[in-house]
């Protein structure tokens, strides 16, 4: 439109035309399943995590070729730095208890924290770490007793309880969850169930392939756990499994192995997964390693794709950022040398990537 017409129009009409041609240009809400990738990375992130300003943190996986770094921020497309700092990180010649070991499970709690469990492959004891994200610095670093992280323990996925002060834990060498008071240090182990272990059944082919570890069939056993939006009940699957279970936390947190084993109830089913999330409304998120995907299991208790794509090649976590969108680390783990029992025949890039999934998130953070 002309400024000659424009100067022409009625007082009322001249002032909408002007709110209107000012008004901001809102960006389009992406469409339900859209994927995009966050980061390239030279080396495999293990867990990811994203804070509501878009901070992105991840684990480096104790089964990629050693780097010296343990735990990461993602400051760009292609790059990344050592978090909080170098002095965390361990190489082969100055692993202490001063340093971060073999971590992989990460998760923020809504005081503004930032955890890893540390499973000490190297080191030979499970420590649980917590940082505060605006500082770096370090607010608790716990032990796990060898009752409690035997030796050939695995436990590397863990799901916080800021607000009553517990973090949860998944073992899965033998399998177990376990149950840990911050303030304390106390901890329960909750093992020999059978809802823990891996299904016969769940047979896994990544890319199409039989996975194999150890020159076995891949069989794993508990490794995905969330919380619901009140922190009473934890969820959980095995890795190889189908069904995902449900447990009242009072249980856990009580030590009474009887009446957690009574309670626990069958949720839906899932796929073969390494990671889920789930979000306010009780949708449930699971990593598909077979489909290359993300699937969701809804309210209803209907199991569904998500998205599949080529690029989703070992999704392996999965936690939400900002809105709606779900963040997972991508990198193809079953093609380091603990899978192929040889050479590692990962290509890089390993990725950091997002989904929209629509719903309304995760605002436990």
């Amino acid at each position: 439109m002309s400024r000659l017409l424009i100067n022409r129009l009625p007082g009322a009409l001249l002032s909408m035309f002007i709110s209107l041609a000012t008004m901001p240009v809102l960006a389009a809400t992406p469409a339900v399943g859209t994927l995009e990738t966050v980061a390239e990375l030279p080396i495999r992130p293990g867990n990811v995590t994203a804070t509501r300003d878009g901070r992105v943190f991840a684990t480096v996986h104790p089964l990629d070729k050693p780097s010296g770094v343990q735990l990461m921020e993602v400051t760009a497309p292609d790059r990344y730095r050592p978090w909080p700092d170098s002095r965390y990180q361990s190489d082969a010649a100055n692993r202490s208890d001063e340093r971060i070991d073999t971590p992989l499970g990460i998760a923020q709690d809504n005081k503004g924290r930032l955890w890893i469990i540390d499973m000490g492959l190297n080191l030979g004891k499970t420590r649980l770490w917590a940082f505060d994200i605006a500082s770096g610095r370090l607010e608790h670093k716990i032990a796990l007793p060898a009752d409690i992280a035997p030796k050939g323990a695995f436990v590397q996925d863990l799901a916080v309880d800021a607000e009553r002060g517990w973090v949860y834990l998944a073992d899965i060498a033998p399998p177990a969850l376990i149950a840990l008071e911050i303030a304390s240090g106390k901890a329960h182990r909750f093992a020999g169930h059978a809802a823990l272990q891996a299904d016969p059944k769940a047979i896994m082919q990544v890319d199409g392939t039989p996975t194999q570890f150890g020159g076995k069939p891949a069989s794993v056993g508990v490794n995905p756990i969330t919380l619901s939006k009140d922190g009473q009940t934890l969820y959980f699957g095995a890795m190889n499994g189908l069904t995902w279970y449900a447990v009242p936390t009072r249980h856990l947190r009580g030590g009474d192995d009887r009446a957690t084993a009574s309670a626990i109830r069958v949720v839906g089913k899932k796929p073969v997964s390494d990671g889920v999330a789930t979000d306010d409304a009780g949708n449930h998120f699971f990593t598909n390693l077979n489909d290359n995907g993300i699937d969701i299991l809804d309210r209803q208790g209907q199991l569904r794709p998500l998205v599949r794509d080529a690029r989703l090649s070992w999704p392996d976590n999965a936690q939400f950022g900002p809105g709606s969108w779900l963040y997972m680390s991508v990198n193809q783990l079953h093609r380091t040398s603990a899978f192929t029992g040889g050479e590692d025949t990962g290509k890089p890039p390993y990725r950091v990537m997002r989904v929209w999934t629509g719903t309304i998130g995760n605002q436990r953070q």
